[in-house]
């Protein structure tokens, strides 16, 4: 080893970096002295580069973090190539083994190396810290240069032993290599080609589907490792399966992450003018671009909702024309609607862009109504499209983890037992494999003595009964906060004064490995969600509650009364968990509860910002003062997001309420704007005639805009029960004359052309729909505008014209699809149907049906 590093001291003073170092380039000459040989893949210092940029060089075992992503390569690069050298010189083993390449570099880049004193006794303290200091993953936090390592090595006792390691308070645990990887072969080979194929601007989702444990992440993390050797960038967002999170969760994580890896002008060009709109998906970016501006105003839902959806999509579409991209989406089964309908969004253009999509889930969480499999069925059809079902391994794959993990090559009968009682889930092998090892027993000849976890759950019960109480106390605590967790949060709540005793009883999390660090200082995640199911299933309902209300409580004094609205969800979650404690608690659970819908409905997530809302009303129900809340308002809000999400018989229910509290507190302005919103639910038409005419009774002059939209709702219902309204048509028009309201001119525009076609002037029909058209193209509301195409596509087919009904049709297709208005597609594909069969054009028919 001091002559390995005299070469490279003198090959580093002379500017010059050895890129495959390894033991086959470090010869003996005939008198037994170590020279470094094979200059062929050095590279000068300063000067440039032998290969291209990104190309991986070298031999993997001995290959430094930095130069497998094709990263620089310096002289402390050299050194961590004489860590794995000395590694594996001490225990006869490289640090990481693998399966194949990929595998192994992604422990050179994910994995803290196995002291090797657990692999040998001839290691002593001073040799194994420098070995390493060596093998640090970070260049700058390795030792300074070759004369640094030179130096440690003349403090090496030669003779010297290992630590003893029985009866310390380490952790055996650490023995085991968590970054192996064995197997998946035909499956990461498949995603490895949709890799390939996105770089080349041939994008691609692609699902992993398994039960709980069965590898679904690990597959994802080692694809992750060849992208980021391709020159990709990799961005993580995952589900949470409490309702803390807000919606868009996993998308907002992906653009954090964006965020952290590229700096602000980059950032600011990725998004271009699409900014403004990403700002109700994203409101963090205003903090990194402040000048970016605001939004459009939401008078339309869905339309807003369609302009954020392709502003995402042209930011991706930017962003991976400069880089390709690697999404992933984890623990699908948990996610929100709304994040599902912007992977929907999302499928529908990747094809053709640089990015590959992976997405998580667990096929035994979805049932037929799950939100996921409604997402799936859509899905499905698109092109790029793949779904890859992860099994358990084999019994040969099994024994191949034992020995690359625990460095024991199983006996037959054990090999059996284990295979028997996993079933080859890799997360359940993990547990008990670590767990046998801990125990001491992995080695053993006999298995009458053995213990072999029935379950997953016990033997995640039995790693936790190695820890300390106190221990166990501190990760309970962390799993009511959910999967990721933060210090600060724990010592505010915790009753630990001393940093350091808290410290102490993290670390012991870490090294038993139920939790784990993450890339910010401070902050930790369970390792795998069933750790922390485990632990919150042994809370009683009654300490459940009241660690509920310490952390809100906590939170609240750690963010202060700002940042405290903007994680309203999470703050909801705990609050509404802990309502019954005090009325205070119940009173902020409204509060924050009322924030996270609002915040959802701006982000144009109905489904997430009514199940807030549901909260809140269901606390306020439950109180005689109401919380301080306003229940009308309530009530409507939840009525409209529930109207948007389909669920008509239930909005229609909150809207009738609420238009009765309005009606009662002489509140004539709202009672006429919950009245327009009622009239939007599907309701039989003498229902809403009787809600215009109280509701136009009630407000009188009050607001003309008001007015002018009920008395166009009340000549569109008149019309619907066959009757003609000609006074309120009228008078709604010289509203819209007098005021310049275009969309109550285009909404009295579409009654005129239904008129007109039942008179039969068919000419005059078709022109008033153009110019309604017209009209609600330029406002952008795209709800409108599909209704009008469905009068336009009747009138057309009304008159005969099959050429010109199909290309109306062909076109309000296209925008009902790219606006997600789902009914309208329903109808328009029918019409079109019927065109074709007319033409007698039955495979076209079919296709339509």
């Amino acid at each position: 080893a001091i002559e390995t590093c005299r070469g490279l001291e003198f090959a580093h003073e002379r500017g010059i970096v050895h890129r495959d170092l390894k033991p086959g380039n470090v010869w003996l000459t005939a008198d037994g002295i170590a020279k470094i040989g094979d200059f062929g893949l050095a590279v000068a210092v300063d000067r440039s580069r032998l290969t291209q940029a990104g190309m991986m060089v070298g031999t993997v075992s001995y290959m430094p973090p930095e130069q497998a992503l094709g990263g620089e390569v310096t002289p402390r690069s050299n050194l961590y190539s004489l860590g794995a050298m000395l590694y594996e010189l001490v225990t006869g083993r490289p640090p990481f083994l693998g399966d194949d390449t990929i595998a192994i570099i992604g422990q050179h880049l994910n994995t803290a190396p196995v002291a090797p004193s657990w692999h040998s006794d001839q290691c002593p303290p001073d040799q194994e810290a420098l070995i390493m200091r060596l093998l640090e993953k970070d260049p700058s936090r390795r030792p300074e240069n070759a004369s640094e390592v030179l130096e440690a090595l003349g403090l090496v006792d030669p003779a010297g032993r290992s630590a003893p390691h029985t009866g310390s308070e380490e952790n055996p645990l650490e023995r085991l290599a968590r970054g192996v990887f064995v197997g998946r072969e035909p499956e990461v080979e498949r995603l490895r080609r949709g890799f390939d194929d996105a770089f080349s601007g041939r994008g691609s989702l692609v699902m992993l589907v398994g039960e709980p444990g069965i590898g679904k992440t690990r597959t994802t993390q080692e694809m992750e490792t060849y992208a980021r050797m391709r020159g990709a960038q990799a961005l993580w967002g995952r589900s949470h399966e409490s309702g803390g999170a807000p919606a868009f969760w996993p998308w907002v994580q992906i653009e954090r992450a964006y965020g952290a890896v590229n700096d602000a002008a980059q950032l600011r060009s990725d998004v271009g003018s699409q900014g403004p709109e990403l700002l109700r998906l994203f409101p963090d970016l205003k903090q990194l671009i402040p000048d970016i501006g605001d939004p459009m105003p939401m008078t339309d839902p869905e339309s807003a909702q369609f302009r954020m959806f392709d502003g995402y999509v042209t930011f991706i579409r930017a962003a991976s024309s400069r880089v390709p991209l690697l999404l992933v989406l984890d623990d699908l089964h948990w996610a929100d609607k709304p994040t599902l309908q912007l992977l929907q969004h999302l499928a529908r253009e990747v094809s053709s862009m640089r990015v590959l999509v992976v997405g998580t889930y667990r096929d035994t969480d979805l049932s037929r109504t799950h939100p996921l499999s409604e997402s799936l069925a859509t899905l499905n059809r698109e092109p790029g499209f793949q779904r890859l079902n992860l099994r358990g391994l084999s019994q040969e794959e099994v024994g191949e983890y034992v020995r690359v993990t625990a460095g024991v090559t199983p006996s037959r009968r054990l090999l059996e037992k284990l295979y028997e009682e996993t079933e080859g889930n890799p997360f359940f092998l993990q547990e008990v494999v670590a767990l046998l090892t801990q125990e001491g027993t992995l080695t053993r000849d006999t298995l009458e003595d053995m213990a072999i976890p029935d379950g997953v759950k016990e033997a995640l019960g039995r790693r936790l009964d190695l820890l300390s109480p106190e221990a166990n106390e501190l990760l309970t605590l962390a799993a009511v906060m959910g999967r990721d967790f933060g210090f600060d949060l724990l010592k505010a709540v915790g009753e630990h004064e001393d940093d350091d005793a808290l410290v102490k009883l993290v670390e012991e999390g870490i090294k038993g490995r139920v939790i784990e660090e993450r890339e910010r200082a401070g902050a930790y995640r369970f390792t795998h969600a069933m750790m922390q199911e485990t632990l919150l299933s042994e809370l009683s309902t009654t300490r459940r509650v009241r660690l509920h209300g310490r952390i809100g409580e906590a939170m609240e004094a750690i963010f202060g009364p700002e940042r405290a609205e903007r994680r309203a969800a999470e703050l909801a979650n705990h609050f509404v968990e802990s309502a019954t404690l005090t009325k205070d608690h119940a009173a902020k659970g409204a509060r924050y509860s009322r924030l996270a819908g609002e915040q959802a409905d701006a982000a144009t997530a109905p489904v997430e910002a009514a199940r807030h809302y549901r909260a809140c009303l269901t606390l306020v129900d439950e109180a005689e003062d109401g919380l301080g809340e306003d229940e009308a308002a309530l009530r409507t809000s939840l009525g409209r997001c529930l109207r948007l999400a389909g669920e008509y018989r239930e909005a229609w229910r909150n809207l009738m309420r609420a238009i009765r509290m309005h009606h009662e507190q002489g509140d004539r302005v709202r009672m006429a704007k919950t009245t327009l919103e009622a009239l939007l639910v599907l309701a039989p038409p003498d229902r809403q005639r009787g809600l215009v005419d109280e509701a136009l009774g009630f407000l009188g002059d009050a607001d003309p805009y008001l007015e002018a939209q009920l008395l166009v709702r009340q000549a569109r219902v008149t019309e619907q029960a066959g009757e003609t309204d000609r006074r309120s048509l009228d008078r709604a028009d010289e509203l819209a004359n007098a005021h310049g309201f275009e969309d109550v001119r285009g909404g009295v525009l579409r009654i005129e052309a239904q008129r007109a076609a039942d008179d039969l002037d068919i000419d005059r029909a078709i022109a008033l729909s153009r110019e309604a058209l017209e009209i609600f193209d330029r406002l952008d509301n795209r709800q409108l505008a599909s209704d009008v195409r469905f009068v336009l596509t009747r009138i057309l087919l009304f008159a005969g014209d099959l050429d010109e009904a199909q290309a109306a049709l062909e076109e309000a297709i296209e925008h009902a699809t790219r606006s997600h208005i789902r009914w309208t597609m329903n109808v328009f594909y029918s019409f079109l149907a019927g065109i074709h069969l007319a033409r007698c054009d039955f495979n076209r028919f079919e296709t339509a049906i």
